[in-house]
């Protein structure tokens, strides 16, 4: 018998309150030409007051429990990527285990936007080490909190939301099904570029949250790079080539930057998803809520080859290559 790991259902949540780009030129010296020139964003989501990026993933795990059709009680982990906590601690993983009222270990896991993908990765390792048989990954983050109006270069790119995916472990001696679920896994970080994509403020620093600071141009030039080869070597561990590939799912930050990296892997641009145009760069929640689109719209479909791919601040990324759903007996 051998154990693999299906992705197996999705679910997302966006936040009520909706904001366009002339919404955003009343905050910020901007336009609406200028917004969508540069990053292909046309809207984004923000909390209301009162409302936690806890809210938001725990509405998105519930979406994916109803989605699937299981009983939430048989949850045995929860993994909730983050970088805008409800509190410094404890994990908002937790709330969500409150929230659902079930016995599951929770943890939160940061990466900033390349959260999703480590999540992915450690929910994916501890199935196989016997913690359990089903855990929801979900990416959830309040990127309103900590953007400086003051600078319209990173201001107007962000928004709140969350996804999730349910990840089941499968024991099986038919070989034909060890191609399902989660084919591999590649996550890298490279602190040299720390200060290319960060916040000003931490708890350690400043007692405060700080804003987003980023070096634009760096972070483009990385972005296509690192997005590109991780997803090669993703591939690569899989068996697999960018032609299996039904549809590419990267992390939701730049129209330009999704462009420029399906560009150099030579993926047909019907073949890649993108919801940026809607949400906007949603940080660790981007990638689960374009999924969970694609599924709504019956793009991707039950045995589909998906690719996964996010790079955030740290610098960290790294890609995913999965076969999305169950076995079909």
């Amino acid at each position: 018998m051998k154990n693999f790991i299906l992705m197996s259902g999705t679910g997302s949540y966006l936040p009520i309150k909706r904001i366009s780009n002339e919404d955003i030129s009343k905050m910020v010296d901007t336009s609406d030409e200028w917004i969508q020139k540069r990053s292909g964003i046309k809207f984004r989501h923000f909390v209301d007051k009162g409302e936690l990026t806890s809210d938001m993933a725990t509405k998105a795990a519930m979406k994916v429990i109803q989605n699937s059709n299981i009983n939430s009680k048989d949850i045995d982990l929860i993994i909730v990527a983050t970088t805008t906590p409800d509190l410094t601690f404890p994990a908002t993983a937790v709330k969500v285990q409150k929230n659902l009222n079930i016995n599951a270990i929770a943890f939160d896991v940061q990466a900033v936007c390349a959260g999703f993908v480590y999540a992915l990765s450690v929910g994916v390792s501890m199935l196989k080490d016997g913690y359990g048989d089903k855990c929801l990954v979900i990416g959830a983050d309040s990127m309103s909190k900590i953007l400086d109006w003051k600078d319209r270069t990173t201001s107007v790119l962000f928004g709140d939301g969350a996804g999730a995916v349910l990840l089941e472990k499968i024991e099986s001696d038919n070989s034909s099904q060890f191609n399902w679920g989660v084919l591999s896994n590649v996550i890298h970080t490279d602190g040299n570029f720390h200060d290319i994509l960060y916040t000003d403020g931490g708890v350690g620093k400043s007692q405060t949250s700080g804003y987003i600071k980023m070096k634009g141009k760096d972070v483009f030039k990385h972005a296509v790079e690192k997005l590109s080869n991780s997803f090669i070597e993703a591939l690569n561990k899989a068996n697999l080539s960018t032609s299996d590939i039904d549809w590419l799912i990267p992390h939701q930050a730049n129209q330009r930057i999704i462009n420029a990296v399906g560009e150099k892997l030579g993926f047909n641009k019907n073949k890649i998803i993108s919801t940026v145009y809607y949400h906007g760069n949603t940080s660790a929640a981007s990638i689960p809520l374009a999924l969970d689109h694609a599924i709504n719209k019956k793009m991707v479909k039950n045995g589909d080859f998906i690719g996964l791919q996010a790079i955030g601040g740290g610098l960290s990324w790294g890609s995913s290559v999965i076969k999305y759903g169950k076995p079909t007996k």
